[in-house]
């Protein structure tokens, strides 16, 4: 793919990520002094997801993150399922300790804090989901930093999920305890790509400007979908680097039909097919002397079960799955997929997903899809 190609597609990736701050509009927002400021030191360490990584971790790692943050009010329907969250932007820095071969690692994501439990306490167990995109200072290069085997690029994805405490101490300051798992990434667009997986302790201090009016009044309710069942159909689109680093990529289809059952507006469950076309299949199944006869050779077909947490229009899926049918064996019989999708009132639906083999990424799915609701209607009393 041509260097214009890759740098639209990061571009595109970008953009896509920063989404969720576009998506939680609040009415009343602008000119508002209704936010908090939050810093947070961080220290923690490199979860290794493979021994060969072993030799780029060098000591405990030191960070920071600085956090711009916005209640929620009660006028959609979202804010009072899941409890009030707080959302806002983040922006994290990671020193890896280890200034030659892995460097440092800037990170700006949009997040959503959502509270555990309904009642508002002086303690209360948080969860956080963020999702955004990471520059890291230092990556492989064949002359320059041959060691550095866990990341091939310096534009990266940049997940975090972190489950914290609201302590607070007075009307305006909070204090913020907790522990966060996060995880860089570019999905394997380039090689090598093993990533790089933070584990930390947290210690915020979350000072509070204006007051945060609760609104009794809803004002969009447009989130709750009418039907208790649903079949979602969509496509996708990748690519992929194989080894060597700078070699040819390879492009991927997926199309993919899944059944949910909303428990509630805010979860489903649910069970799917995947039929996938890869072309790096092709290179598989060459390399290990039983080269492609046909298409269906390279395509296979996985069963998987699903799960979605959903926070207004916005869903976060998580789907483990099985390869019934697959003809290359490399990337063993299991796949999964964790990513972001949004959905119109009208059914639309715009994917933005990353697929894995266990902690090894196998692409970003670039996709499109329409949900079709099924048998009885729910309440928007959800």
């Amino acid at each position: 793919m041509c260097k214009f190609g890759l740098l639209f597609l990061k571009t595109l990736i970008t953009i896509f990520l920063l989404l969720p701050v576009a998506l939680f509009p609040q009415q009343g927002m602008t000119g508002s002094r209704n936010f908090s400021l939050k810093i947070a030191p961080t220290y923690g360490f490199i979860f290794e997801q493979r021994n060969t990584t072993g030799a780029l971790v060098k000591g405990y790692i030191p960070g920071i993150e600085v956090d711009f943050v916005k209640p929620t009010f009660g006028n959609r329907q979202w804010h009072r399922e899941n409890n009030f969250p707080d959302i806002g932007l983040s922006f994290n820095f990671i020193d890896f300790a280890n200034p030659r071969q892995l460097g440092r690692c800037f990170a700006l994501s949009p997040f959503v804090e959502i509270p555990l439990n309904k009642k508002e306490r002086a303690s209360r167990p948080v969860l956080r989901i963020c999702w955004g995109v990471s520059y890291l200072t230092r990556k492989f290069d064949i002359n320059k930093n041959p060691k550095d085997i866990a990341i091939g690029s310096h534009l990266n994805t940049f997940v975090q999920w972190k489950l914290l405490w609201h302590l607070n101490l007075n009307e305006r300051v909070r204090l913020e305890p907790g522990l966060s798992f996060a995880h860089a990434s570019n999905g394997r667009s380039q090689v090598p790509n093993l990533g790089l997986n933070v584990v930390s302790l947290n210690l915020g201090l979350n000072v509070k400007f204006g007051d945060y009016p609760v609104n009794t009044t809803l004002t969009d309710s447009a989130s709750v979908w009418p039907t208790k069942n649903e079949i979602l159909v969509w496509y996708a689109a990748g690519f992929n680097e194989h080894e060597p680093p700078g070699g040819p990529k390879y492009f991927t289809n997926t199309l993919g039909v899944n059944y949910y059952y909303n428990v509630r507006n805010t979860h489903k469950w649910g069970a799917g097919l995947d039929f996938c076309y890869d072309d790096q299949n092709k290179y598989h199944l060459m390399t290990s002397g039983n080269p492609a006869s046909n298409w269906l050779d390279v395509a296979q077909l996985g069963v998987k079960i699903c799960y979605a947490y959903n926070i207004g229009r916005v869903s976060f899926p998580i789907e483990m799955g099985y390869y019934a049918i697959s003809k290359p064996k490399e990337d063993g019989p299991l796949f999964h997929r964790i990513g972001i999708r949004h959905y119109c009132k009208n059914g639309l639906m715009f994917n933005f997903t990353m697929k894995s083999h266990w902690v090894v990424a196998a692409h970003f799915d670039y996709g499109i899809g329409y949900r079709f609701g099924i048998k009885k209607k729910k309440s928007n009393a959800l």
